[in-house]
């Protein structure tokens, strides 16, 4: 079949590679002149004139994102020469919450195979610093709980109610950072369902042989070189044409039933630094890897009006990175959680990151801000305020804030999600579209599954 998949994010480079893997003839556009989508390099000016090349924000994978480390093999990419695994750890800057020995709230034992999955867990919280028996005893009662009825709950559950015999301390150190960051959603308003999921892949599913599943992964390179740009050499190097700077502005297609096996697709592309340049041309199938409000557009222009009204429901919630300079920067370990306020409140980070020590930029701190509200120049004032109060950098400056308001779905109970399918020959990829992740990059690279066996099933 010719495809044409709209879209150079993970989402559409990972369905490219699958497609022209089952031997389909794949053209690959994108509206930008980047790779990546959401997850790609960045250049950013530094104090003394030089430049830097960061991310499009600060990204964090762990090694139950089987998928994702599978592509990243396929495609050349050795996932231990540019990630650094570390054990699940969450260290405050001044160690009040764990005592003066460790910092560290919580610290997984480096176990690649416990004879009994959750077992590392279990240690983990026994030995955690700055928690009473009770709040230990909280943890792994509630834990023993999710495990005897297999990681489900009802539909309609939120973290914060799936949590409720959790104490408090437990919460605001473990539950809320560990919800916020996999989520992007406060634990008060997201799914009880996918934490679950999240919990029962990282935590107490099978072990992942070389990177371990609960273990932090973070990118020892700009997220470009992590998997984009050798993604498309690959495809380059197979026949599938790589065009930048072209959107897909229109679709017309013969089907109007889910069940029709007809395959026409007209459509209408636009070179994004010519207007008036429209190509007109024909595919076999089209699969969208386009942001969710972009897919819906499409999708509503084309006469789908339902499929598109689904999405545009989907509520949004923003992250922010604040880049930041100090020449005394450095971290005692290359990743460390904050304190933080609830929403809205004036010490928005939850995590710093050291890039010095993740990728030899010396000095950089990058801080995120999930589930961020206000305007950037506010976040950036304010992550600022709380890297010098609790990191004790006077001299910390700020370098570049990125801020996307529609960075993820806001991953909701009983949240319905789009159908992958619009149509026989109209697909859809994304980490927002029907699954049990949330929007992550491993999400993004397992929805290309059920849209390449769409195709394959009405080939």
């Amino acid at each position: 079949m010719k495809v044409l998949v709209a879209g150079a994010g993970w989402a559409g480079l990972s369905a490219a590679i699958e497609l022209t893997k089952s031997g389909h003839q794949v053209t690959l556009i994108e509206a930008s002149r980047h790779l990546g989508g959401r997850a790609r390099a960045l250049d950013v000016k530094l104090p003394d004139g030089s430049t830097a090349t960061l991310d499009n924000g600060q990204h964090i994978l762990i090694g139950a994102y089987s998928e994702t480390l599978r592509l990243m093999r396929e495609v050349g990419i050795n996932p231990q020469e540019v990630l650094l695994r570390i054990p699940l750890t969450l260290r405050f800057p001044d160690g009040q919450a764990l005592g003066a020995l460790s910092g560290a709230t919580l610290q997984l034992p480096d176990w690649k195979n416990p004879l009994i999955k959750g077992l590392d867990v279990a240690w983990g919280v026994m030995r955690a610093r700055g928690w009473s028996w009770a709040d230990k005893l909280s943890l792994l009662r509630t834990a023993a709980a999710w495990r005897l009825k297999n990681f489900e709950c009802e539909p309609h559950t939120t973290v914060a109610s799936l949590c409720k015999r959790i104490t408090q301390p437990v919460m605001q150190m473990l539950i809320e950072p560990l919800c916020v960051s996999a989520l992007n959603t406060p634990a008060d308003r997201a799914s009880g369902q996918v934490f679950l999921r999240i919990m029962r892949d990282s935590l107490f599913a099978a072990t992942n042989e070389d990177m371990g599943s609960s273990n932090l992964l973070l990118p020892k390179t700009d997220l470009g070189s992590l998997f984009p740009q050798a993604a498309a050499a690959w495809l380059a190097q197979r026949g599938c044409e790589v065009r930048l700077g072209e959107r897909l502005t229109h679709i017309t297609s013969t089907l109007d039933s889910l069940s029709n096996t007809e395959h026409s697709a007209h459509i209408t592309c636009r070179r994004s630094d010519d207007l008036s340049t429209n190509l007109v041309e024909n595919y076999d199938a089209i699969v969208l890897a386009t942001p969710p409000v972009e897919a819906a557009r499409i999708a509503k222009a084309s006469g789908h009006t339902a499929w598109a009204d689904t999405t545009d429901a989907l509520h949004h919630e923003a992250i922010a990175t604040v880049y930041a300079y100090a020449p005394d920067a450095k971290l005692p370990c290359p990743m460390m959680a904050l304190k933080s306020s609830p929403a809205g409140g004036n010490e928005p980070a939850q995590f710093v990151f050291d890039r010095g020590a993740l990728t030899g930029q010396t000095g950089l701190l990058a801080f995120v801000v999930s589930a961020s509200q206000g305007d950037a120049a506010t976040i950036e004032s304010q992550a600022i305020a709380q890297g010098q109060k609790q990191l004790g950098l006077p001299n910390l400056q700020a370098l570049q804030t990125i801020m996307d308001k529609r960075a993820t779905f806001a991953c909701t109970p009983a949240l319905q999600r789009p159908s992958s399918k619009i149509a026989a020959n109209i697909i859809v990829c994304g980490d927002y579209v029907e699954g049990p992740y949330p929007s992550t990059l491993e999400g993004a690279i397992r929805s290309r599954n059920s849209a390449t066996a769409v195709l394959q099933a009405s080939k």
